[in-house]
């Protein structure tokens, strides 16, 4: 998979963060029960943008969104296919690695559930890769994936996604942290073996469990 073009993503704040994983920053040691609000966060009511410092111009009308790997029925959906698969709605709350979250989050997309049922991944695909416009990368087991509420959303509180939080589509993983979530899908590889990507490889942890504060590896 791509990285992000190292002329465009903003550096300093890559340093940072990066910083902050070398220092353990935010981390309280604490492992709660779910409870609604994960150890170190605080609830907020706006939605904070935050990216690499690229911003990509998609064309709505030449978006694609990549299937492949290890998956019966390899697809490549333009955003008019996209919308014609079942649409669903789902509220959720969104965890960032950054200490804030947001509540009541209703989105509208296509169920990871449905998009799953329509590949088939087939039996040796254990883990599901994601690559951005951006060149953004991040993975998940499959079994994290296919639960009940992570979906590919084009929604949020009833509007449009914007550009600067992923349009035309992202995905929302609600029980990890939102990194996990990658904005301006381009891309999903079914694969046998974890590829860790972005963060992960920059000393962020590669389950990224808000419960159990599992912020850095």
């Amino acid at each position: 998979m791509s990285q992000p073009d190292d002329t465009l993503r903003n550096e300093k704040l890559i340093r940072t963060k990066e910083q902050w994983a070398r220092d353990g920053r935010l981390l309280t040691g604490t492992i709660t029960a779910k409870d609604r609000l994960p150890p170190g966060q605080r609830a907020v009511e706006t939605w904070p943008v935050l990216d690499l410092g690229i911003t990509p111009t998609i064309d709505p009308t030449s978006w694609r969104l990549e299937i492949g790997g290890l998956v019966q029925r390899p697809a490549s959906f333009d955003l008019s296919a996209f919308n014609a698969l079942p649409q669903s709605v789902a509220r959720s709350d969104i965890h960032c690695v950054t200490s804030w979250s947001r509540f009541d989050n209703d989105w509208q997309g296509v169920l990871a559930t449905d998009l799953l049922a329509d590949v088939k991944p087939l039996s040796k695909a254990r883990f599901v890769l994601f690559e951005a416009y951006d060149g953004y990368t991040t993975n998940l087991p499959l079994d994290a994936f296919s639960q009940s509420d992570v979906l590919l959303a084009t929604h949020w509180q009833g509007q449009p996604l914007s550009v600067p939080h992923g349009a035309p589509v992202r995905v929302v993983v609600p029980q990890h942290y939102f990194w996990k979530s990658a904005k301006w899908l381009r891309r999903i590889q079914f694969v046998a073996t974890d590829q860790p990507g972005f963060w992960e490889t920059r000393g962020y942890h590669n389950v990224a469990d808000p419960w159990a504060e599992q912020r850095y590896s």
